[in-house]
């Protein structure tokens, strides 16, 4: 069996296959994902994606929280005191 290198492709010049959709097989081809840039003092703290999921989802846990919850003391009970 002998190599070929790129410059010996047989297609013909009309095939365009530049245009042609890709359609992903496999276990992950259903997997959305989503890349996002972080700021460096950002990046700092969570050097990897596992990182900056363990904090996000912290912070989800607390907004889901009620404000007595969370310790914060309603406006109308610090206005009382």
């Amino acid at each position: 069996m002998s190599q070929t290198s790129e410059t010996d492709d047989d297609l013909r010049p009309e095939y365009d296959f530049t245009q042609l959709a890709v359609v992903a097989r496999g276990q992950g081809r259903k997997r959305a994902t989503l890349t996002v840039q972080l700021e460096p003092d950002v990046a700092a703290m969570f050097p990897d994606a596992g990182a900056v999921n363990e904090g996000l989802r912290l912070l989800m846990r607390l907004l889901q929280q009620t404000p007595a919850q969370r310790g914060i003391q309603s406006e109308t009970t610090s206005k009382e005191a």
